[in-house]
Parts: C-alpha cells; structure tokens; sequence
C-alpha cells in the first residue's frame, strides 16, 4: 500500500523529524509493538510517525546501506503486525503498511498515524503468561512507558482528537477533489504518484490519511477538506487570511483597503506570501562613501513574513469564526491569529525565541506543511522569525498574547533606513511613471477611471479625454499591463470585441499611495 510520503525524503529526514522516525534493524515485534503505541497516542498532537524496518540506527539516524529484510519475511511481518493490532493493543489499532526497495534491499515501513480513540495500551511483554499492559509516549526519539504526570496527562487526552484530525459527517468524500490530492502528491514527490489514477477516491483517501470512518461509511476527516477541496471556507467559516493595508495615521486611520484569500492550504498560504511580496516589499540599496560595498536592506524581511503567516495558520483554531488578519502600514506588518499558543507557553520565554510548546493544536496539518516545506515544526517559527529581523538589520520582533491566551500577534517593524531613504512601503508607484506623462494621456487617470469598474479601450479614452484610440493610450494599456496595474477581462482573447480593462490591487495600491503623497 504506497504511502502519502516520499519514501527518500522520509528515510533521510527531510520531511519528518527524528522524534516522529524510528528505525530497526529487523523484526522485534515487542518493542515495535510499544512504538506502535506510542505513535497512536501521539502525546504532543505531532502526528503520529513512521517505523522502518529492516534499517539499523545510531543515535538516532538511519545505518546505511540498509540491512533489509528477507522478501519471505515481508508476508509473515505484516500478518504478525495486524494479528499485534487486535491483540495486544487497546482499543484495537492497525497501522498502514508498504513493503519498499530501498537501496536494493527490501524494507517495510509502517505509517503509524495518531489514533481517533486514545489513549492506547499495549501488552508490555508479549510472552505467554504476561497480563501487565501499559500507556506508550515518544519522549524525544525514544519510546517509553508513561508513568505518573506523564500518564495522567495521556489519559486526561482520552477521545481529544484535534479538530484538523476529526470526521466531518456534515460532508461527503466526493467534497475532496482528487485534482489537488494529486497536485499534492506531485509536489511532495510521493510515491502514491503512479498509483493514484487507479485508486477510488476512497481508496485514495484512506491512504492520504484524509478519509476515515468504517468501510460501509466512509468520510472525509477535516483536515482532507482543508488541503483538497476548492472552497473549504463553506465547511469552515473564516478559513481566511485577511490583507489589510492602512494609508493614513496608521491602524487608527480611517483610509484603508482588505483583500480576502480564500481557498485550500496548499494554494492559500502561497498566493498570500507573494501578494505580499509584490506590493510591499521593497529593497533600499545604502551607498557608503568609505567603502565599496553597498547595504541591502529590505523594508521587511520576507522570511519573517512567511514564518510569521505560515505560523498563524499552522496554530489558529479552525473551529473559531475568526480569520487570519495581516495589517500591513507604513511602519510595520501585524500577523494576528485566534485563539493563542497552548498554555504551556510563557510569553518572556517566547520573546527570548526559547519557548517550546507542550502540545500543537493541529498535529495534520503541521504533518502537510511540512511536506510542502513551509513549516519545519517543534517551534522554529519564533526563532526564525527573530533572526531574520536580525539578518535584515532590522529592529527585533514583537510577540503578544493576553492572560487567556485568546490571541496571538506577531508585529515585524520596518527598517528604518527604508525610512530614512523614503523607500518604505512604496508600493511601486515609479512603475507607472514610464507609461505616460501628461495631463490628457496620463497613466494615472487611466487608473483613475477604472478603479470605477471596467472599461473598454474606447471607453477609457472617453473618460480621460480623448478623442478616440491613439497609439499613446494603446502604449499606455500595454505598458500597465505589464506593469500588474492593470489586467484584461478576457486575457485568453486579446482581440476580442467584448475586451475591457479592469485595475488589479496592485492599481489600488498605487492610486491610494499617490493619493497618500500628495496630502
């Protein structure tokens, strides 16, 4: 059965950390049976983990080339495997299997996701006359028995799945589109590539580990319908990141615009990175008379931006009605996200990029993000963030949550040489500049006109006052089109009679700075 992972990137670790890997060297059904355990407790909401067997470790990192496995061996394995899962585990418990080649070896990896029904036990000793059963946690890349605290914690998890990892029985499997799983697949390199076309959607589902319930009704879990379906905000209201940017006094100003992205996680987080990237930062070239280098700096550093965003959605809390909101002024970018970090995280600890959360609120989709390489997880967020304000040389971040951690903000400040210079949030006005000057043809009484509503080319030259079509206004469309100021209606048909031209957020941008700069 393939697996929803490459399996190169999983045994070198690019994708998963070793807390969540474990490798053995060959079949020792007790103590794989307690890692079993342990993944299907998943104590920190981490999503479970991964066991490969026929590779040998130290110190945690894979023994390679890999010892493998004898090809008669795999059957009788995976058959003691599912005969562990309804007799020495309770609730009973089975992980997904696929026999691989690895290096020329034969190797079986067991995907071990966290369980819908913990806490599980396991049989401590599997010989004959043993009855003791015991709760099994991953404590750093090691399984252990839990005992005291540590138990009574686990237990105290008993039927708390996280929200990202439960049944929806409000939708249907046929809610998940198979186009974006594939897409996904693809992107991360995933071995189910090839066999996914000839896969039900169930079938693909339950393998993604996105589908779940019994056999005779199946359903999507929820975090399927976050990453694979086109409009998960109709299942999840707010599923949202706001882009709000202020033109006057700041946050407290009454001149302001929004721009709402909405869609799956894997399309979501990306389009708001690069509208950010695009229309707000900027870099400032510092020439110094006593040296021939010159100081790059940007305005805001934008892997501060991706972790901060990519931060927020990774932690908000998708049951709560309320979006991600990123502000954007003059002097800084707020990252905003509902409700705040789990309450084992001390704010002075955070500020000093030290704090280590006890548990994630949406272990799945941390699992996804991952794979796309947008989040390394186990709480880099923070301390990356800081030292790319650092890198930049800009002032540091600020972080804030209240007494009931029922929010949690990041605020990057801007570099104040980017100040200085007056090269802060420009928002390109200089783009349009070149496209034409003059009082009758100028390209910003094209924008003008068209931040009413769309216009046809003839329409536009009557509105700015022309006479008719010139060659300068052709230029000047042509030159804003380019320029992302403006785009077509009918961009697949350039010729066509029915073309109109409407302005794009970047135009606004434009426009409201302009305006900005002449008050």
């Amino acid at each position: 059965m393939p697996l929803p992972i490459n399996i190169n990137s999983l045994i070198h670790a690019r994708s998963v950390e070793s807390e969540r890997l474990e490798f053995k060297s060959g079949w020792n059904p007790e103590t794989i049976l307690h890692t079993m355990c342990a993944f299907a407790n998943d104590f920190h909401n981490l999503g479970g983990g991964y066991i490969i067997i026929g590779i040998a470790e130290k110190d945690a990192l894979p023994i390679l080339p890999p010892s493998g496995l004898e090809i008669t061996q795999i059957d009788r394995v995976q058959k003691e495997i599912l005969h562990l899962g309804h007799n020495a585990i309770q609730p009973y418990y089975h992980p997904i299997m696929e026999p691989v080649i690895f290096d020329g070896k034969h190797v079986l990896v067991l995907w071990v996701p966290g369980g819908q029904t913990r806490p599980y036990k396991a049989k401590v000793s599997l010989s004959k006359d043993a009855s003791d059963w015991g709760y099994y946690i991953r404590k750093g890349s090691s399984t252990v028995r839990a005992r005291g605290a540590d138990e009574n914690e686990l237990l105290s998890l008993a039927a708390t799945v996280p929200f990202d990892d439960r049944i929806n029985q409000q939708a249907y499997v046929e809610d998940l589109s198979r186009d974006l799983m594939q897409e996904y697949l693809k992107k991360v390199k995933s071995d189910l590539v090839q066999s996914a076309p000839q896969l039900s959607l169930v079938e693909l589902g339950r393998q993604m580990g996105v589908v779940g319930g019994p056999i005779e009704s199946p359903f999507p879990i929820n975090v399927g319908l976050m990453m694979f379906n086109p409009e998960p905000d109709s299942f999840f209201p707010a599923m949202q990141i706001d882009v709000v940017w202020f033109t006057s006094a700041g946050a407290g100003g009454d001149r302001f615009s929004e721009k709402i992205f909405r869609g799956p996680l894997p399309h979501l987080v990306p389009e708001v990175l690069d509208f950010i990237q695009r229309n707000f930062i900027s870099e400032t070239v510092i020439k110094h008379p006593d040296r021939a280098e010159a100081t790059r700096v940007e305005n805001f550093p934008r892997n501060a931006i991706e972790e901060a965003v990519v931060n927020a959605v990774y932690h908000r809390g998708y049951d709560t009605r309320e979006p991600v909101e990123t502000r954007i002024t003059r002097d800084d970018i707020v990252v905003l996200n509902y409700p705040g970090p789990d309450r084992s995280v001390r704010l002075e600890q955070l500020r000093a990029g030290r704090a280590i959360s006890r548990r994630y609120r949406n272990r799945r989709i941390g699992e996804f993000l991952k794979e796309l390489d947008l989040t390394e997880g186990r709480s880099t967020g923070i301390p990356k963030i800081i030292h790319a304000m650092a890198q930049n040389g800009s002032p540091p971040p600020e972080f804030e949550f209240d007494e009931d951690h029922s929010y949690f903000m990041v605020r990057l400040p801007v570099h104040p040489l980017t100040v200085e210079t007056g090269s802060g949030i420009n928002l390109n006005t200089p783009q349009i500049q070149g496209a034409e000057s003059g009082a009758e043809s100028g390209a910003e009484s094209i924008l003008t006109v068209l931040e009413q509503r769309p216009l046809s080319s003839a329409e536009i030259a009557r509105n700015t006052g022309r006479k008719s079509v010139t060659g300068a206004l052709k230029r000047s469309l042509r030159s804003l089109i380019e320029s992302g100021l403006i785009e077509m209606t009918i961009p697949d048909n350039p010729g066509s009679r029915m073309q109109k031209y409407r302005i794009t957020d970047k135009g606004k941008l434009v426009l409201l700075q302009r305006e900005k700069s002449e008050h």
